[in-house]
């Protein structure tokens, strides 16, 4: 360790060689994402997983981050990032990186896993290599079930360029009148709403000794073998397979709060449309002339062009998720019933009618001790489901309060605040409506709750509302007491499945007091800058974070040790990544456990050699934040919705609370300590930007951090 009397040099913080780029940052969590695929340690299925996630993440990057660069660049913008790097730089950094990322996924997908998923018995054939009885049935099929649905659009002087919707899988066609013969251009859209894979039933499948899962092949090659359908009396010549990626960011931050929901409304109709196109993935085959229209009637450049060997648009690969086999797959995890609520939950008590009975509520167990839940290894409906469900329904709940960022559409959440408001409770929810890409289902969740008598409001002017908070008022005898749930995840039980997150319910009066202050800001006009307990954004969290580095600085520069642990989802913010530097110096020693983007660049000579930066990447996405700060062996633990991001403290109202209950900040603790034990999903950053994936050494066990989490949960069954 570094002390803070061996620095003799003055160096600036700020210089940008101690920064690394935000988006290709970014590239280098998704090349993790890609490893998993490339894993032969990851089971097959979880394997074709990954890759549609890493296509699916690529989608999103250029609809927004690589839309957001190029519009810099043709307002001629040159503001450089804090590590020096210009928009079209930018640009350029990420073309010359992804294209040959791309190209090893789909080599990988069609050399490696297509080759292991026939051998496995799960069939993509090529419509060339159909038989004669398959090709029959398949065009029954077409005709049946595909042509009705298509819609044939040729561009001549009559005709211009068709708008194409944004990621499209779409065949240009190239059609010949045998009257003039004159060539003629169109475009065939591959609809989105027909699965993309067609199976062949068992009947028709070829007899092997091996057995068959599945066997099928992509609609676009039915539809492109049957062209003559949609172009009678025309010659087709030749058809390309292209798909398009336009920018998809809601263009609604200036919009009054009166007319957000109708803007946003109107803007969700125009952007599969609407937004510039950003990038186009086709086919080595296509020839230059079809590549010259597309290039010119896009406004593209050949770097925006991704030639891709096979199939495009890898993500459909999600759905051979289905298939009933689990030797493929992760073994199945069930969220287990948190230990502190086995007395509170309905899904373990039952009564001699055979009817859901529970022996304590979940108040009575709060105000006992503060509780910690962590998804997905505890359950989402024993636990967050199930205390709003009994808040809804227990007579002496005088009011509700939550925010909702991402939600689900068959949350029961919904329905028990809708339940809660027809009994006359009072029923306040936050509603983010710009939550990108879950824009439209909040506003359909946000109508119902206002005609069933809840109080919606759509967040304030210009911030996002990212905090996960409920706060329930319940009348006890001649007093009021307050319960809350600050959380790290989205009140969505889907993805409290997939996603680890961590909640805390508590009745300690600051919270709730601090909570009460929050929700006025949210819904009134009572602006709170100072807080009793709570890091709230954009009011007090960066200044708080700083104070909480600097006063382990001071501990060290007294002869005390300093240490800070922090795992969350990104690190941007150079404010924070100065003050860690400045910490590293003094000698703190700081270990950082960033899932996605990291701009700090660790193990510096006098900068960062006391900071060293993990990501863990495994079945679980990690999106839990949580804080230790040593504090001299007077540990404080935080958990919380932010990150440390420029967009999570300074445009978005966040929260994180700190954990008082010393056995909640122990076991905290023992799970960062877990996490950074990991020699199996762990990856350290080095100091050139590269990841280095951990692998146990000669005769150490090999520790996965969310194995060893639910062998720890499993032996609470």
């Amino acid at each position: 360790m570094v002390k803070s009397e061996e620095i003799t040099t003055t160096v600036s913080l700020h210089n940008s060689q101690y920064y690394f780029n935000r988006e290709l940052s970014w590239i280098e969590f998704n090349r993790r994402v890609l490893h998993e695929a490339l894993d032969r340690r990851t089971p097959l299925l979880e394997r074709l997983k990954f890759t549609a996630i890493f296509s699916s993440n690529l989608d999103e990057y250029f609809m927004v981050r690589v839309a957001f660069l190029k519009e810099q660049v043709e307002a001629q913008l040159s503001q450089r990032t804090p590590d020096g790097l210009t928009p079209e730089q930018q640009l350029k950094a990420i073309a010359q990186i992804l294209h040959p990322m791309v190209t090893q996924q789909h080599q990988h997908f069609e050399q490696v896993l297509r080759l292991e998923m026939a051998f496995n018995g799960i069939h993509i054939l090529n419509y060339t290599d159909l038989s004669l009885e398959q090709r029959d049935y398949l065009q029954n099929i077409f005709i049946q079930r595909i042509f009705p649905v298509l819609t044939p659009l040729v561009v001549d002087p009559s005709h211009p360029f068709p708008r194409m919707a944004n990621l499209s899988l779409n065949l240009g066609v190239v059609v010949k009148d045998p009257v003039t013969e004159k060539a003629k251009f169109a475009k065939v859209k591959v609809p989105n709403i027909l699965p993309r894979f067609l199976e062949i039933p068992q009947d028709l499948q070829a007899q092997t000794s091996q057995e068959i899962h599945w066997m099928g092949v992509p609609i676009e090659q039915v539809i492109a073998h049957n062209l003559e359908a949609l172009f009678p009396g025309m010659i087709v010549q030749e058809y390309h397979l292209f798909r398009l990626t336009r920018k998809a960011d809601l263009a609604v931050a200036k919009a009054e709060a009166d007319d957000l929901l109708l803007a946003i409304q109107q803007e969700l109709r125009r952007r599969h449309f609407r937004g510039s196109v950003v990038r186009l993935e086709i086919q080595p085959s296509m020839p230059e002339s079809v590549r010259q229209i597309l290039l010119s009637e896009m406004e593209l450049t050949e770097s925006d062009i991704y030639e891709l060997d096979g199939l495009l648009n890898l993500k459909d690969l999600m759905s051979f998720q289905d298939l009933p086999l689990p030797e493929l797959k992760d073994p199945p995890w069930t969220p287990v019933i948190p230990p502190q609520l086995h007395d509170c939950s309905p899904a373990i008590q039952t009564t001699k009618a055979n009817k859901l009975e529970k022996t304590e509520n979940i108040f009575a167990k709060i105000q006992q001790n503060d509780l910690l839940v962590h998804h997905p290894y505890e359950s989402f409906s024993a636990s967050v489901e199930e205390f709003i469900a009994q808040a809804a329904s227990d007579p002496h709940v005088l009011a509700i309060k939550m925010t909702l960022y991402r939600s689900c559409g068959d949350a029961e959440i919904f329905q028990s605040l809708m339940a809660a408001a027809e009994t006359g409770k009072q029923v306040a929810v936050v509603v983010e409506l710009k939550a990108r890409f879950d824009e439209e289902n909040n506003i359909n969740w946000a109508q119902k709750l206002e005609k069933s008598g809840i109080h919606v409001v759509y967040g304030l002017l210009g911030l996002k509302t990212h905090t996960k908070i409920v706060l329930v008022v319940r009348r006890e005898g001649a007093s009021i007491r307050r319960y809350v749930h600050i959380g790290t995840g989205n009140y969505n039980p889907q993805t409290a499945k997939l996603y680890t997150d961590l909640g805390l319910f508590s009745c300690r009066e600051n919270l709730g007091a601090d909570l009460t202050d929050l929700f006025n800001y949210l819904t009134g006009y009572a602006y709170q800058p100072c807080y009793r307990k709570l890091l709230v954004s954009p009011a007090n969290m960066r200044d708080r974070i700083i104070a909480l580095i600097r006063r382990e600085i001071e501990h060290c520069h007294n002869g005390k040790p300093g240490r800070i642990i922090a795992k969350m989802n990104s690190l941007v913010d150079p404010q924070i990544v100065t003050s860690l530097y400045a910490a590293s110096q003094a000698g703190v020693e700081i270990n950082l456990i960033v899932r996605g983007i990291c701009c700090l660049r660790p193990g510096v000579a006098g900068i960062s050699e006391n900071i060293r930066v993990i990501s863990i990447i495994g079945r679980f996405l990690e999106h839990s934040r949580l804080f230790h700060f040593h504090n001299h062996g007077q540990d404080e633990v935080y958990i919380g919705s932010a990150d440390w991001t420029p967009s999570n403290l300074d445009r978005r109202v966040e929260a994180v609370t700190p954990v008082e209950d010393p056995k909640i900040s122990q076991t905290l603790q023992d799970i960062l300590e877990i996490m950074l034990a990991d020699n199996r999903q762990a990856w350290e950053l080095q100091t050139d930007g590269t990841y280095i994936q951990r692998h146990p050494r000669k005769h150490e066990p090999e520790r996965s951090s969310q194995k060893i989490l639910m062998e720890i949960w499993q032996s609470f069954r």
